[in-house]
């Protein structure tokens, strides 16, 4: 048997084709409806919906809000010294210890002084046997003085003899100045601590011939580890600012070490540099740090934060802030719990802190999560009230965290 296939695809058929496939989409439609909730529209709490919005919301309150400049800085030793010799000796004693804490005055190394001492007793001898001829001299000045006086000896005769005095008083004088150097090339055999600090590598040994001012490597270094500097630089639109503030009183300064402490070290700004870095810039900074704990190292980098000012201001959460084309608007809870849209102006952030200066009132309750099923003009629901702001930022009111943004002006 042969089966054959009529083509209904006829211009004469192509009405009735089009008929029935509109009658089977209608029945396949109608089989079942989608279920809508009783307020109609879409689900509840969406933007349209007949429902309020859940969110969650904080007030607007008055707060101190520190101006905070951060910077990164490095710990640097406000005195530094490579210790070397002024004389050329035999290493006899090293009375310190690598990595140990020194006065001012504490005796560092010790080379021989018998060479220095038998030096001395030389240039001291030489000068007594000048004095005792100086002392001759004068006599014989006085003396011939006389019998010039009575015509008894030449001019020309005291003269000389003048003369000679003269010379001996010179010859004392510089052997004055040999004894009281010969003397201090004896006190540069003990070297001792310029300053008070801690002592580095050590790069001597007993029994090393040291020569004088010799180069390379010290005997050893010494770093001040308190007080301590911490030097940073801050963007050139920043001086103006500092300058400002500065005049006004000295400004706090709070570094952070590295490690698992973040409680910061307090200090105050006590230099800012005369030149701007054109190459990157910025203007070179110097704090200075009690650093009793030595918590603070030279070389360390460190996390810094110079407090212009801490001036009460009116904050809300940062969260609470939401962008548009038309600015930074939030959304404020009004007493009949319904939603107002309402531009404000942001001068900085602080941690989680926005700090408004314009738009907001205190007490005013704003929106900081869920604004996205906010409608202006329709109700919310407020689930929960939350942290106040500020709530966990450092640099606020006892909180911890980093602002970032700060704008000093």
């Amino acid at each position: 048997m042969t089966l054959t296939f009529v083509n209904r695809s006829h211009p004469r058929n192509s009405g009735g084709t089009v008929a029935i496939a509109l009658a089977l989409a209608c029945l396949s439609g109608c089989g079942e409806r989608p279920q809508t909730s009783a307020g109609g529209g879409g689900g509840r709490g969406g933007r349209g919906g007949g429902g309020p919005a859940p969110v969650i919301v904080s007030q607007a309150q008055r707060k101190v809000v520190p101006l905070v400049i951060d910077a990164i800085g490095a710990v640097e030793s406000i005195h530094t010294a490579a210790i070397r010799s002024q004389i050329t000796g035999t290493m006899m004693k090293i009375a310190i210890d690598e990595g140990q804490d020194v006065k001012q005055g504490d005796l560092l190394f010790e080379i021989d002084p018998r060479p220095f001492r038998n030096a001395l007793q030389s240039a001291e001898a030489d000068r007594q046997k000048i004095l005792v001829q100086l002392e001759n001299a004068r006599a014989q000045v006085a003396r011939y003085r006389t019998l010039s006086a009575d015509a008894m000896v030449s001019k020309e005769q005291f003269q000389k003899i003048q003369d000679d005095a003269r010379a001996l008083e010179a010859q004392s004088l510089a052997s004055e100045s040999t004894v009281a150097n010969t003397r201090l090339q004896l006190d540069y055999c003990s070297i001792r601590a310029p300053f008070a600090g801690r002592t580095g590598n050590l790069g001597g040994h007993v029994g090393d011939l040291v020569r004088a001012n010799e180069a390379g490597v010290a005997l050893v270094t010494i770093n001040q580890l308190n007080p301590i500097y911490v030097t940073f630089g801050v963007p050139q639109q920043n001086l103006t600012a500092v300058n400002r503030y500065r005049a006004k009183g000295t400004l706090e300064v709070n570094v952070i070490p590295p490690g698992p402490d973040e409680t910061p070290e307090k200090g105050e700004l006590t230099f800012v540099d005369n030149v701007v870095d054109s190459s990157t810039g910025t203007i070179k900074l110097k704090a200075t740090f009690a650093n009793a704990s030595h918590r603070l190292w030279p070389g360390q980098f460190a996390v810094v934060a110079v407090t212009l000012s801490s001036p009460e201001v009116l904050t809300i959460p940062s969260s609470a802030v939401q962008p548009s084309q038309s600015g930074q608007h939030v959304f404020v809870v009004k007493a009949d719990q319904t939603a107002e849209l309402r531009t404000v102006t942001v001068e900085r952030t602080h941690g989680n802190d926005a700090v408004i200066t314009n738009g907001l009132a205190e007490g005013e309750t704003v929106v900081i999560d869920g604004q996205l099923r906010v409608v202006p003009g329709r109700p919310v629901e407020i689930k929960q009230s939350g942290a106040p702001a500020g709530g966990g930022s450092r640099g606020g009111e006892g909180g911890k965290g980093r602002g970032k943004g700060k704008k000093a002006t």
